[in-house]
């Protein structure tokens, strides 16, 4: 039977069809980069359930991310100690297993667990699949390559939100883990019959193996995961007046700094920070954080806004940015064709000029805003972040050893991961802060000195007795009336500076883009993760 797939497979020279392999990685990553998002709209149906308060219940992303992020950097230096086909199947069968225990769960003790062992498996899949891709296509083809895996890495957390809302509206929340279980097979099942690793992995394996960093994976992991703890519950334990959230900035300080100075003194080191002094791999390393930071973070704002602003569902929240998510499956075989024949840096610059405008037009929105602006307005942002992704890899790798491959893929997922974080807790933050500021400007406005409110207030209370009631209840309800408009106005405020400052944000990383050495051959033959 296995011998007769193959056979399917392979091309008339024999070797495996490259796309099949494509494929076949891509079904894992999209699995995973889903989990990322899909569960946050479940979390109110998880708490309830399981007999937890809202608060307690945020660990369950929380978890997730903290072990994600720690073993983002190790994964190189894991693919080198264990081999790369046997650490991915690992990875595969950890995340998969672990998928189906937390639908299992019998309380949030449980699901955290189960949720730190799911992250801990999707944490080494990524770097894993990059450098599978760049071994199996020949030089020409890895851009287009990239496409196929780039469509899995942007549309897996726009639509996460959305499906996560329908399978907890019409299921159950733990459908939302258990899904994951056939995926997970199917792939454990494909790559091990179409997979292996390359010869020079191979001898790498032998040396590898014979020493552990503890210190450096201690250290990495304590900065780490104290980071993405800070990150997650900063704004809800209000920063640095929460004893909690001081112990573990002052724990990600100490980890990060003391793994920064230990690793750069070591002869094979986990993660191999020398590597950032490649000027292209560096300022690719920038701008994929930067990616992560936008896409997440206005990922987060715009379902956010339309639910609470203007009422909408969480489902057609979601389905607002489905049409993006179209744009960039469209854009993603264009633009795999273009890094082959245009200057990287150009569609970097590009795609940054397009998606910052995109934001600067949702800074245009107002409370009268409807769908198909919404629609169009991410469709444009998603046009422009199709430019970004497949580039930004292509130039990242381009003067970067073959052999150092898989550590530099677990280098650059870690930056895109934790910008996405970071560009969470900063518009979350911002947010917040930014409504409570607007609305105390808006305030000053409401006082007896102020025909307008005056005006207002009486033409209120004039349509409410008109209504049926009485002057005292007319007065009262006019008085929470215009509260609420105030209110609603310093909110919609408040995310149009979040608008403005995430395309500033892309504005303002052109001119260092612009400072990445050019391509010593044509951007698709040379080799991308």
């Amino acid at each position: 039977m296995r011998d007769r797939i193959l056979a399917k497979l392979r091309m008339p020279d024999g070797s495996i069809n490259p796309w099949v392999i494509a494929v076949v990685v891509t079904l894992a990553t999209f699995m995973e980069v889903l989990d990322t998002s899909i569960a946050n709209v479940a979390l109110p149906h998880i708490a309830g359930n399981l007999s937890a308060g809202r608060d307690e219940s945020t660990w369950v992303l929380t978890s997730y991310l903290v072990s994600n992020a720690i073993v983002l950097p190790l994964s190189g230096w894991l693919s080198g100690v264990f081999g790369r086909k046997r650490f991915y199947m690992s990875c595969v069968a950890l995340f998969t297993v672990s998928s189906f225990l937390c639908g299992l769960a019998p309380s949030l003790g449980v699901l955290v667990v189960c949720r730190i062992l799911q992250g801990a498996g999707g944490g080494g899949l990524q770097p894993s699949e990059q450098a599978i891709l760049n071994d199996t296509f020949s030089l020409e083809k890895r851009g287009m390559a990239f496409a196929v895996y780039g469509l899995a890495v942007v549309v897996a957390p726009t639509i996460g939100p959305w499906l996560g809302g329908w399978i907890t509206d019409n299921f159950s929340w733990r459908w939302i883990f258990y899904i994951n279980v056939p995926v997970g097979i199917i792939s454990l099942i494909l790559t091990s019959f179409l997979i292996s690793d390359p010869p020079y992995m191979k001898k790498a394996n032998i040396k590898a193996g014979f020493r552990i960093d503890y210190i450096g994976i201690g250290l990495i992991s304590l900065g780490l995961g104290s980071m993405q703890i800070v990150l997650d519950k900063g704004q809800r334990d209000d920063w640095l007046s929460s004893n909690f959230i001081r112990v573990f900035f002052a724990l990600m300080v100490f980890g990060i700094i003391s793994g920064i100075i230990w690793e750069l003194r070591q002869k094979e080191p986990v993660v191999d920070l020398r590597m950032l002094k490649d000027r292209n791999f560096a300022i690719s390393t920038m701008a994929m954080f930067f990616l992560g930071f936008v896409l997440y973070a206005s990922t987060v704002l715009i379902p956010q806004f339309l639910q609470e602003l203007l009422g909408y569902t969480a489902q057609l929240a979601g389905m607002a940015l489905s049409p993006g998510g179209a744009v960039i499956m469209c854009m993603m075989p264009v633009v795999g064709i273009l890094v082959s024949k245009v200057d990287t840096r150009f569609l970097i610059t590009f795609g940054c000029i397009v998606s910052a405008s995109a934001l600067f037009l949702m800074a245009g929105w107002d409370l009268q805003l409807d769908y198909g602006h919404a629609v169009r307005a991410r469709m444009l942002q998603s046009f422009g972040l199709a430019f970004l992704f497949i580039p930004i890899n292509v130039a990242a790798f381009a003067y970067v050893p073959r052999e150092k491959s898989n550590m530099g893929t677990g280098i650059i997922n870690l930056a895109r991961n934790i910008g996405a974080s970071v560009g969470i807790a900063t518009v979350t933050t911002m947010l917040d802060r930014r409504t409570q500021f607007h609305q105390a400007r808006l305030m000053e406005g409401v006082n007896d000195y102020s025909a307008s409110y005056h005006n207002m207030l009486n033409g209120l209370q004039t349509k409410l007795v008109a209504a049926g009631s009485t002057v005292a209840q007319a007065s009262a309800q006019a008085h929470g009336m215009i509260y609420n408009t105030v209110q609603r106005q310093a909110v919609m405020m408040a995310f149009i500076d979040n608008f403005k400052m995430l395309g500033v944000v892309f504005f303002s990383i052109i001119p260092v883009l612009l400072l990445m050495r050019k391509p010593r051959a044509p951007a698709g033959t040379i080799s991308a993760h």
